[in-house]
């Protein structure tokens, strides 16, 4: 069963996975792929023709514009933007203002796994890697290793993570770990 809050404006073009849940004041735009299991917290904008996967959490005040794409299980925290366009500008060289065919759509994606913490700000283009995790009010604009933690402005690398969180010293130690704990939740 999806539930979707009286408030909510969800347009009919969206397809909305089973056992989503969809609170207060969120926006959903038209041809917006929202997989199964998903919560999409307060006051949230997605964006026309998004993608996000199954099991993903979207934590309140979060705008993801057209040109993400995200996968399953990953984490948004409060206050996350996800940008589209490299050199926004209101109007043309010549004063007339932009249309869509002015334009080109940034295109950004984040991984499995991945965590985004609170008020970062991920500007287009770029990848963020399997189960990396992004420090609150991180800028992110470059592309962000597996299983990399990354802080700052501009966001840098500063350690390795696994998926239950364990500091690591190098990225393959990280994936190392993350295949013994997969294998400890498969028992």
């Amino acid at each position: 069963m999806i539930t979707i809050h009286p408030t909510a404006e969800v347009s009919p073009e969206a397809q909305i996975g089973d056992e989503t849940r969809i609170w207060h004041n969120v926006q959903v735009r038209e041809r917006v792929q929202l997989g199964q299991c998903c919560i999409v917290g307060k006051n949230t904008y997605i964006d026309f023709e998004v993608v996000v996967g199954n099991n993903v959490k979207i934590q309140n005040n979060s705008s993801l514009y057209h040109g993400l794409a995200i996968e399953d299980g990953v984490f948004i925290g409060p206050h996350v933007i996800f940008t589209n366009d490299r050199l926004p500008r209101a109007i043309n060289p010549d004063g007339s203002l932009k249309d869509a065919s002015d334009w080109e759509v940034g295109r950004t994606l984040v991984q499995y796994g991945a965590s985004i913490g609170a008020g970062t700000i991920v500007v287009t283009g770029i990848t963020i890697g399997c189960w990396a995790l992004v420090g609150a009010g991180a800028v992110v604009t470059h592309d962000v290793p597996d299983h990399a933690l990354v802080v700052g402005n501009p966001a840098r690398v500063i350690g390795f993570i696994s998926a239950r969180g364990t500091r690591c010293a190098t990225q393959q130690e990280a994936i190392t770990l993350t295949n013994s704990e997969q294998l400890e939740t498969e028992l």
